[in-house]
Formats: structure tokens, sequence, C-alpha cells
């Protein structure tokens, strides 16, 4: 009997351990999905206002690439817009 109520109370401690450990790997995945579409939205902000800036009114269309677009695009983007004469000429590379 002491020997089960051992076992017993070994599983129920190894359960707490596992999902201590579950919450805190899940915690730390949330904290970085949230810097990460933090850093997009910041950027895709930015980028919005230098087209805006740059040549006037942007396109709903266009507004939605931006919404929409990994870390990778926006920067392409923003580097395109140097050169750019146009808005056709970043966004259809």
């Amino acid at each position: 009997v002491m020997l089960a109520a051992r076992v017993e109370a070994w599983a129920q401690e190894y359960e707490q351990r596992g999902m201590q450990k579950g919450m805190q790997q899940g915690m730390q995945q949330g904290i970085q999905q949230g810097i990460q579409q933090g850093m997009q939205q910041g950027k895709a902000e930015i980028l919005l206002r230098l087209l805006e800036r740059r040549f006037g009114q942007v396109p709903p269309h266009i507004e939605a690439l931006l919404a929409q677009a990994d870390i990778p695009l926006i920067e392409a983007w923003t580097d395109r817009l140097l050169d750019a004469r146009t808005l056709e000429d970043i966004f259809t590379h």
C-alpha cells in the first residue's frame, strides 16, 4: 500500500513537472510569435508611411499586401523604394 501510494505521488509529481515545462515552452513560443508579429507590423507601417510620402495615397490592395507580407518581403520592397518611379516598380518584381 505504501509503495503504491509512493508510486502514485511520483507519477503526480512528474505529471506536474511536465505540465509546467509545457506551459513555459508555450509561453516562450507565444512571446516569440508576438515579437515577430510586432516587428512585421512596425516595418509594414513604416513602409506604408514612406510610400505615402513619396507617392501620395496608397491603394487599399497595396495596404493589404503590406499587412500580409512577411518581414523579408517588406524589407525587399523597402529597398526598392529608393529606385522606384512608381508603386508598381516596387510591387511587381
